[in-house]
């Protein structure tokens, strides 16, 4: 689960390349299922979400790593305020797994250094 805010100078046109982008990635043969819209009753202020159903870590591992989701962040981060991602809830019970989930994204981190630098500084606190 991905939460996020436009910026305001984003454009309705941009917006929509946006939403097409993650719609894009959403659509990759590790998601099993996913949505993309406006984010309802969000506390926060976030606007939108993105919501994708992975089945286990190695699709995760896959997920992260597809060319399509590659090509699609510097499409989509520029025109992002903020966001917050998950992962907010699961059906596998496993203890370690926040922990799990967490070790894959500081891996793609390490490989991918400038798409850490482009996405840290949007992640809400």
């Amino acid at each position: 689960m991905l939460r996020f805010t436009f910026k305001e100078t984003a454009t309705e046109e941009e917006r929509e390349h946006v939403l097409a982008a993650m719609r894009r990635t959403a659509s990759v043969d590790s998601v099993s299922f996913s949505t993309v819209g406006q984010n309802l009753g969000d506390p926060d202020g976030f606007t939108h979400a993105y919501c994708v159903g992975i089945t286990d870590l190695p699709a995760l591992r896959r997920y992260m790593h597809d060319p399509v989701h590659l090509a699609g962040d510097p499409q989509i981060m520029p025109h992002l305020a903020r966001i917050a991602i998950g992962p907010d809830l699961s059906d596998d019970m496993t203890p370690t797994l926040a922990g799990d989930i967490l070790a894959l994204h500081e891996e793609k981190a390490a490989l991918y250094p400038e798409w850490a630098a482009e996405f840290g500084p949007l992640l809400a606190t």
